[in-house]
């Protein structure tokens, strides 16, 4: 009992160290408890003191500890598994879960056919493959909704695309891991005739269970808190529900997990808040670490060898390979983009919790064994310490705090416009091409918002009080009644405009912070204008440089000219720019470049669009990309905005087609 009790002291306090630890390091907590546990066991304290502290006769006590807190847990997880998840996102939920399911689980199963004589032989054959492709396709919806929690991601559409797909894949995975385990206990003794039990154990669950578990909820309300006799009945059935599925080789994770989908949701928020509140504490913060350690003192790494290194070579490449390619062209077929594609492939990449539940079964019913456990455990640890940092780059905090932004917005029914800033040069009255050109790209999506910007500098000298001071103020109005002029050219094409104007002491230093503080899409900004490389450089959406003056052709309404634009890698924003004007001018589209040139402007042809690649005309309004390498003689010079997805050119040209049908 005494070596019990040291074990406990050790195995809690390791625990806490190094899920504090990983916590530290941007990691879920469960890394540095098997952590804890892989360097408790036999991989670094070896057989002189791993034995003696842990040897095989502590390990039963252990384990049956570490699975008191698997059943609790388990019920935890089937309380929070919010039902409500799939709705609304049903078919692109289920079309990449199915995605993130199917190619991992037959990869997988490839696999372990050609490791199989290695590892199982005989009747275990068949259970091994399922298992191995189950594991391969399975997804740690806790660790998922704990990493997009913590960056706000649950807020916005991807999180919830991604927890509903989670919710689907925990379904399937379970669903395949129940197969499983009643392949592997069909051969032993008295285990054939229980497993065809599980189907009308579901139905008693669901069926008669359920409805008796809701009779709770006025018995809560009525006492006003939860009882211990409401408690009691809840760990009752509980237990009794995990030992059923236990019984009848199933086992007990199952009937742990099927209890907790079955309990009361309406109306039993509060009651349900108070049993996770009670039963959490004592499984998240004793009971489940302890099981994470246990799993990792069944991880013995130091018994590998080059072999060992190879199928774990296999294993990571079947596992992420599988996940990311599978999830991502899912998402692509429900036109998903590209980044929130990845984005979604990375988090359902994630294994955590999940995996090591399935490898502790997959240990337990003999159909792992000791090896390919512990290299599997490496890959959950792998895959589950890479989704954090991968996503973060994939989806950067920048893109989160926009999303959550829309988000609010839309749940206030507010729709942001889509707000284009010009900066106008002196003098306002001559830059009508110019407002023409921003108001053009403006409508290239509704609703939009023009903003016309301006600084007009202070006269030498002091203002004072006297005969000085009425004409400049008359110079000021001068101005707002030029500015005013283009706004009103901009509103008759149909765009929300309103001007921005003030005397500036200094034009240069002001401009940035008036550019900033419009919090605009789209920035279009003069070459000459005073500060223009601060102004550029301080700006994270897209900037549209001008160089003035415009060719005529660049005029709506002036003799048909082309749209021009230098194409290259990395160009999509100045393509983008050109293909806007030339579609809502009614222009044709020039492409010049090379390879990639003469592929876009085939491809924007077999979209309807006048495009073709060659030579730039002559008088053509000629575009390009804003780099170091930006060809002279450009009139437009495109920077993207930070963070930008790829141009879907499809997309482009369809959302482009709305305004054209208008004018």
């Amino acid at each position: 009992m005494d070596l019990l009790l040291l074990d406990l002291v050790i195995v809690l306090a390791a625990a806490r160290l190094f899920g504090a630890l990983a916590r530290w390091l941007g990691q879920p907590p469960v890394i540095g408890e098997i952590v804890a546990g892989i360097l408790l066991g036999p991989t670094l304290l070896g057989p002189l003191i791993g034995d003696k502290l842990f040897g095989p006769e502590m390990r039963p006590p252990l384990q049956a500890l570490a699975n008191v807190g698997l059943v609790l847990f388990m019920f935890v997880v089937g309380l929070e598994l919010d039902q409500k998840l799939v709705r609304g996102k049903g078919r692109i939920a289920v079309t990449v879960a199915l995605g993130s399911t199917v190619v991992p689980f037959v990869l997988g199963c490839v696999l372990a056919l050609a490791i199989a004589d290695e590892h199982v032989g005989g009747d275990k054959t068949l259970p091994f493959v399922l298992f191995m492709g189950a594991a391969m396709a399975a997804t740690a919806f806790p660790v998922l909704a704990r990493i997009l929690t913590d960056r706000g991601m649950q807020r916005i559409t991807l999180g919830g695309l991604a927890l509903a797909s989670a919710a689907v894949i925990d379904v399937l995975a379970w669903t395949v891991l129940a197969v499983v385990v009643g392949i592997a206990g069909a051969g032993e003794s008295e285990g054939q005739w229980k497993v065809l039990l599980a189907l009308p154990y579901a139905l008693v669950m669901f069926l008669v269970v359920k409805p008796l578990l809701a009779r709770m909820v006025p018995a809560y309300e009525k006492a006003g808190r939860l009882t211990p006799g409401l408690l009691s009945l809840v760990l009752l059935g509980l237990i009794g529900s995990a030992w059923a599925t236990e019984w009848m080789h199933v086992h007990f994770i199952f009937g742990a997990f099927v209890f907790g989908t079955v309990m009361p949701r309406e109306g039993a928020e509060r009651l349900n808040h108070e049993i996770l509140e009670r039963l959490e504490q004592l499984a998240v913060l004793l009971l489940l670490p302890m099981f994470f350690v246990v799993a990792g003192l069944n991880v013995n790494l130091r018994e590998l060898d080059l072999s060992s290194l190879g199928t774990l070579s296999a294993i990571l490449v079947v596992a992420i390979g599988g996940k990311l390619l599978g999830s991502y062209a899912a998402a692509r077929t429900q036109r998903l983009p590209a980044r929130q594609s990845w984005a979604l492939a990375s988090l359902l990449n994630t294994r955590g919790l999940t995996e090591i539940v399935i490898l502790t079964v997959g240990l337990q019913k003999g159909v792992l064994d000791d090896e390919l456990y512990s290299l599997m455990v490496v890959m959950a640890l792998v895959t589950t310490a890479m989704t954090g940092p991968l996503v973060r780059r994939i989806y950067p905090d920048r893109r989160v705090a926009r999303d959550i932004a829309e988000a609010e917005r839309a749940a206030l029914g507010v729709t942001a416009a889509h707000r284009v800033l010009l900066i106008v040069p002196d003098p306002p009255a001559e830059q009508v091409p110019l407002v023409g050109l921003t108001t053009t790209l403006a409508l290239s999506r509704s609703p939009s918002e023009v903003v016309l910007g301006h600084l007009r500098p202070y006269p030498a000298g002091r203002l004072e009080v006297g005969s000085g001071l009425s004409s400049e103020l008359a110079e000021l109005a001068e101005t707002l009644h030029d500015l005013e002029a283009l706004a009103g050219t901009a509103r008759e094409r149909g765009s929300a405009t309103r001007v921005v104007s003030r005397f500036s002491a200094d034009v240069a230093g002001e401009l940035p912070e008036l550019a900033s503080g419009a919090r605009a899409d789209l920035l279009v900004l003069p070459a000459d204008v005073p500060g223009h490389a601060a102004v550029r450089d301080g700006s994270a959406c897209r900037v549209v440089t001008v160089s003035l003056p415009l060719p005529e052709q660049a005029e709506p309404g002036s003799e048909p000219g082309a749209v021009a634009v230098r194409y290259g890698s990395g160009d999509d924003a100045a393509a983008h720019v050109a293909l806007t004007l030339a579609m809502l001018w009614d222009r044709p589209l020039v492409v010049t470049g090379g390879n990639r040139a003469s592929a876009l402007a085939q491809r924007l042809s077999r979209l309807e669009v006048a495009a073709e690649s060659g030579a730039i005309p002559e008088g053509a309004l000629i575009v390009a990309a804003d780099t170091a390498t930006a060809p002279e003689g450009a009139h437009l010079l495109v920077r993207t905005e930070q963070d930008p997805d790829p141009v879907d050119w499809a997309e482009a040209v369809a959302a482009l087609r709305a305004p054209i049908r208008q004018l």
